[in-house]
């Protein structure tokens, strides 16, 4: 044998696993590529599987065992949560649009006469006024001197609309996910667990059964929190009759899963509510108002926690993030996943607790989880 022959052997070696180790890069970036548009839509799936399931193993023992049945109808359940009251609102502002531009076109419509309580409103008040006067006592002529803002406000409004309608079809699709996760959850807590046992080197490793408990903690601390918030102050302002009540709405959810009071939001609608109503109307909607954006020092001690302790910072900075990511569905995903990332590496650091909660748990619990 030559002594050339050994350096040859050696460099065969490191072109051949450089080769090998390329191709798989390039398979892998091939394959996040083509998976990436739905990264995040899953990945909501996945939080709202993990956050449902116990609830789905509840309703599927009263259901006689049967699981599918039970995701399936979960699914459905979920789905009309979401698409009736889109499909009520997006049905409204079409007839209110064609009702509008059946009248312009008939030269019927007319814009009534501001009350002088307009003139109150905070800082638009006297602007928004006159404007208002102007297109009561002519409304072609407002029309025509205003053109191009109108034609902005009507592109920015339709850009809006059209954003919307993409975040709810892609929570739709986030929700037909997680009824497939639900469905298949024993397969799918054993491929991550096994996972987890792959990164952390030993068997049973308890990290799923951690993240599990983070991601229901989240889920129902803040994001619960957060819905029930909107859900209350948007229930307030439609029946105190304030317009675009579902765009307050989603501020609020948005201020509330961000750890900022509602108070921000509802306090210029109170400031509106008492320019247009007075007495015990505005009153009882002030106090609402006031009780809506206190609730979340009740609730949040009840729903968050339970063993865990996620500073605000983290959920703040997590949603923040997520939404300047990837938009509202990012506002959901990004809390949850910083606050699972946090947990997970506190535990990898301090390493307390993880080899008594593998002992305790049973596999069989530990997919449950």
């Amino acid at each position: 044998m030559s002594p050339s022959q050994p350096g040859s052997s050696i460099e065969r070696d490191v072109i051949e696993a450089l080769i090998k180790f390329g191709l798989i890069l390039v398979l892998l970036i091939w394959c996040f590529q083509i998976i990436r548009p739905f990264f995040m839509p899953v990945l909501w799936g996945a939080i709202l599987a993990v956050a449902l399931y116990p609830l789905h193993l509840g309703f599927s023992r009263r259901l006689g065992d049967k699981p599918k049945l039970s995701a399936t109808l979960i699914t459905l359940i979920a789905l009309a949560i979401l698409l009736l009251p889109t499909f009520f609102v997006a049905s409204a502002m079409i007839s209110g649009a064609s009702d509008v531009a059946q009248q312009l076109e008939t030269e019927a419509f007319e814009v009534p006469p501001p009350t002088p309580k307009v003139q109150q409103w905070p800082v638009i008040g006297e602007r928004a006024y006159e404007a208002w006067q102007q297109a009561s006592h002519n409304l072609e002529r407002f029309l025509t001197t205003h053109a191009e803002s109108i034609k902005q406000y009507l592109t920015s409004v339709l850009q809006t609309f059209g954003g919307v309608l993409s975040t709810v079809a892609l929570f739709t699709f986030s929700i037909l996910i997680s009824g497939v996760f639900l469905a298949t959850g024993p397969a799918c807590g054993k491929g991550i667990q096994l996972m987890a046992d792959r990164l952390t080197g030993h068997a049973g490793s308890p990290l799923p059964v951690l993240a599990a408990r983070t991601v229901r903690s989240v889920a129902q601390g803040v994001l619960g929190v957060a819905f029930i918030q909107a859900m209350a102050a948007g229930v307030g302002m439609a029946l105190m009759g304030v317009p675009f009540t579902g765009l307050w709405t989603l501020l609020i959810l948005i201020l509330a899963i961000a750890q900022l009071p509602p108070i921000l939001v509802l306090a210029p609608v109170i400031a509106y509510v008492f320019s247009v109503s007075s007495g015990l109307p505005a009153i009882l909607f002030t106090v609402w108002s006031i009780l809506v954006s206190a609730s979340d020092g009740l609730l949040k001690p009840l729903l968050l926690g339970k063993g865990l302790n996620i500073p605000t910072l983290v959920i703040l900075l997590g949603a923040i993030g997520g939404m300047m990511m990837s938009g509202i569905i990012g506002l959901f995903v990004g809390a949850v996943v910083l606050a699972v990332g946090y947990t997970l590496l506190e535990a990898w650091l301090t390493g307390e607790g993880l080899q008594a909660q593998s002992v305790e748990k049973s596999d069989k619990e530990r997919v449950n989880e």
